[in-house]
């Protein structure tokens, strides 16, 4: 395997971008970086039990690794 550089992943980037633009030429780009959107979202009563049962799926998924662990 060729060594892992900067300018390798560039590379492999770059290709992997223009294969996905051939593929889907009407694909539009994103305007902002998603990392500016973030956290905008309004908090409802739907977005707070979502929440909820993410934390308890994976707490679940913790203790039942966890148990697995220990056997």
């Amino acid at each position: 395997m060729p060594e892992l550089t900067l300018e390798s992943l560039e590379r492999r980037l770059a290709e992997v971008e223009r294969q996905l633009n051939e593929r889907y030429p009407n694909v539009i780009p994103a305007s902002r970086d998603w990392r500016s959107v973030v956290g905008i979202s309004e908090e409802t009563e739907f977005s707070r039990q979502m929440q909820a049962e993410l934390v308890a799926m994976r707490d679940a998924d913790r203790r039942a690794a966890e148990e697995d662990q220990y056997e």
